[in-house]
């Protein structure tokens, strides 16, 4: 069974909230840096288990923009100024469904490498 196709893509920027709405009239908000973390990238996820790269330092991150990708995925472009990796509608489901188990999960990588969420230094951010 693949996953539903939202019929409602919403960026709340103040929030750094992804709203993805479906069908049915629910919806789901997904932190943008929750979703950069889990970016379907290469370089991010690597080319195969073990090879992941840690992000770290994402707290703060929005989006510049939402593309379409066909009719099944979602290119966002980050203000960090990644954007590779496409998120399928199969790939946002999941991470809705597995978002309480992933974050954990990514706080304890975090906590494990001595990392952090906050930013390193001074960010500066264009409006």
């Amino acid at each position: 069974m693949s996953a539903p196709t939202p019929t409602r893509v919403h960026y709340h920027r103040k929030a750094q909230e992804l709203e993805l709405g479906y069908e049915n009239g629910e919806s789901y908000r997904l932190a943008v840096e929750y979703l950069r973390v889990f970016s379907p990238s290469a370089e991010v996820r690597g080319h195969g288990r073990g090879q992941e790269t840690l992000q770290v330092g994402k707290k703060f991150v929005g989006l510049k923009d939402i593309t379409p990708a066909g009719r099944y995925a979602l290119k966002l472009h980050f203000d960090d100024g990644h954007d590779s990796g496409l998120f399928s509608w199969d790939y946002l489901w999941w991470l809705i469904e597995q978002r309480e188990a992933n974050w954990a999960d990514y706080l304890q990588r975090l906590e494990d490498a001595g990392a952090s969420r906050e930013p390193l230094g001074i960010e500066i951010r264009q409006l």
